[in-house]
């Protein structure tokens, strides 16, 4: 991680953690704070899902990311005014991916408006 983090990336950062919280994924309403009108994923499964797609599926309990997670090495950088890159690792009980998400500003916030999750394993294991 960085110290020199703006307070973009840091809003950012902020809201990928709460989108890891049981409760915000139990919430259809928290979820839509959340994640733009026009979010997109290629989740770590290899499906693509979109904004009413996830925020059904995490709200019926059929979470395509394991919970509880372990984050690490997350970062962050501000490409624009209103855009942030993060990218970071999550592990659960060693089923392990890459994630890369980008955040957009708008009029409700800071809001989720890609993922991708991509699978893998340490060498040795």
């Amino acid at each position: 991680m960085t110290d020199d983090r703006t307070p973009a990336v840091e809003a950012a950062i902020e809201g990928e953690l709460r989108l890891l919280k049981p409760e915000v994924r139990s919430s259809p309403e928290l979820l839509a704070e959340l994640l733009h009108p026009q979010f997109r994923e290629f989740g770590a499964s290899g499906r693509y899902w979109d904004r009413t797609s996830i925020i059904e599926s995490l709200v019926a309990g059929e979470d395509p990311g394991p919970r509880p997670v372990v984050v690490s090495r997350m970062d962050g950088v501000q490409l624009a005014p209103d855009v942030v890159h993060l990218t970071f690792d999550t592990d659960n009980n060693g089923r392990r991916a890459h994630r890369s998400s980008l955040w957009r500003l708008t009029n409700d916030g800071w809001q989720m408006y890609f993922h991708q999750g991509t699978p893998f394993t340490v060498e040795g294991e």
